[in-house]
Parts: structure tokens; sequence; C-alpha cells
């Protein structure tokens, strides 16, 4: 992710200001985008314009840049419809390793909830709301935002906020799946499902799927991958033993922190060829997502 360099004591005063917000500023941006370059090309263009402005007029720096941040990111949802209209196959968020937001959670309860708000379920279910839905329900739900600073972010009264915040609040609920929220849980499944994956073993995926299980593919048409989405644990199992009976040239698998949840990262001579993200329901694997796209999984390189 991209810093800026100051050049001056008032130069680096607004750096200071924009470094410290920064990892708010990528979050709100991530989380309406869903696409990394995305939301890094939009805090780029946040901190030009707070480069460019009058700070002594600026009284609450953080309100000021995520006001332009999220603005922004509302610009830029209407040039991503088109690309998602056009993508071939199934559309998944970019796979973001969650450290890398770098935001500050002291309390559980707050890191459970910004855990979710990036979760590949609930970024999926967030690209069926409108765009206002969406930037309300981030600021709201994922940085508890009150109202009325978002009805002065986004130019609407305090009302239609509210009103949009209902509309979206009750769309995810109806939508997304129920979370099992204990980690470990989640990650003794997550690496039991890997080892079935790399061993190829049907019997040990059947155990591990819940029977209504399915697979969502992502590769944009650049790679190999499911271009319908896969139903019921006997198709998944045996598309997931397939691929681990055809390993990648020197492969290298690592557990990981993707989307604040366990993930597998699976590189390729040093270059990132897939993530599985795993969500799961009351013990059981309920979908299986695979990110398989190159371009979007370039920023991936870091973890090597």
């Amino acid at each position: 992710m991209g810093h800026v360099v100051a050049h001056s004591d008032s130069d680096q005063r607004a750096t200071d200001i924009f470094e410290r917000h920064r990892p708010m500023l990528q979050g709100v941006a991530y989380r309406m985008l869903g696409r990394v370059m995305d939301a890094e090309d939009v805090v780029q263009e946040a901190w030009i314009r707070w480069h460019g402005v009058d700070r002594d007029q600026v009284r609450e720096p953080a309100a000021y840049l995520v006001r332009i941040t999220t603005r922004l990111a509302l610009d830029r949802l209407d040039q991503a419809q088109y690309r998602r209209e056009t993508y071939v196959g199934p559309w998944l968020p970019d796979p973001l390793e969650t450290d890398l937001l770098g935001e500050p959670v002291p309390d559980t309860a707050e890191r459970i909830t910004l855990a979710e708000s990036v979760s590949v379920a609930v970024l999926v279910v967030l690209e069926s709301l409108s765009p206002l839905e969406r930037a309300v329900f981030v600021l709201r739900e994922a940085f508890a935002y009150p109202y009325a600073e978002i009805a002065e972010i986004l130019e609407r009264s305090e009302s239609a906020v509210r009103q949009l915040a209902r509309r979206a609040r009750a769309h995810v609920d109806e939508h997304r799946p129920r979370f099992d929220a204990d980690p470990g849980e989640r990650r003794e499944l997550t690496e039991r499902f890997l080892a079935a994956t790399v061993n190829g073993d049907l019997q040990g995926l059947l155990a591990v799927l819940a029977p209504d299980a399915r697979l969502v593919g992502d590769s944009g048409g650049k790679a190999k991958a499911p271009r319908r989405v896969l139903h019921s644990a006997d198709k998944v199992a045996r598309f997931l033993a397939a691929v681990g009976t055809n390993p990648l040239p020197d492969p290298t698998v690592l557990l990981r922190e993707v989307n604040g949840a366990p993930g597998v990262v699976i590189l390729s001579e040093g270059r990132p060829d897939s993530v599985f993200q795993l969500e799961v329901e009351d013990g059981l694997v309920r979908t299986v997502y695979i990110m398989r796209n190159p371009e979007r999984l370039a920023h991936l390189t870091p973890l090597t």
C-alpha cells in the first residue's frame, strides 16, 4: 500500500494526520469496493485532495477524510458495476490478508463485528445493495458512525439515512450466513479441509462438508475454475479431490487469516495461484470460495 512523502513541516503534519487515519480509510474503501487496488487508488486520491485543501479550515480531519473517501468510492462503484456485468463467471471480492488493514480493534465484540464486515460472504451480499445502501451499511455497521455524521458525509437527510440503514440491514440479515464465531474451531476445520484437499481424500472432504455445500470459483476466465456454482457435497468433494490429485508446479500452501477468518493461500513457483476461503456453519463447511484470477491475487505477493 502506497505511503506519502512530506517535504516541509506543514506537509509533514498533513502526512502524519493522513497516515494516522489511513487504515480506517483503507477499510472503508475496501468494504465498499471489494477490490484492493481500487481501494488503494481511492485512498491515494483522498491524499491528493487532502494535500490540496486549506487544512486550517478543516476542524475534523478524520470526518473530512472519511467523507472524501466515501464519495470517491461511490464514484468508483459506478465503474465497478460495468466490470461486474462483463465479468466471466462468478465474481468474488479480492482476498485480503486482514492484518494489512491495520485497524486497531481492542474489544473482542468489536473485533468480531469488523471481521464479519470484511468477510467474503458479507462482501458478496453487499454487492446486491445500492451504492448508497452499501455506504451507509459500511459506515454504520463496521465503523459505528452516528446517523447524523453519515447524513453529512452523504449529503442526505438523517431520516433518509436511517431508512437506507434499515433497508440495508434487513437485506444483509436475510441473505448472509450465520457465522460460527469460534476462531479455533474454524481454524481446525480449515486445517482438516486443507489436508483432505491436498491428499485428494474424497471421504475426508465429505466429512467436513455440509450436505448442501456449494463451491463458488472466481477466475475471470483467466485460470481454471468452475464458471458455475457447484451444488451438493458430492460435487464439491469430487471437484476438490481432483484438484488435490493434480498438484501445481512447486506448490507452497499457507494457512493465513484472510478476510477476517482462516484461509488457504496456495503459491505456485513462488507466485499466488489461488486462495480458498470457507463459510462455516454448525461445524461444517457450507460454502467454499476459490479465488484464482491472477490479476486479483497479485497484491498477495508479499505473503511469500
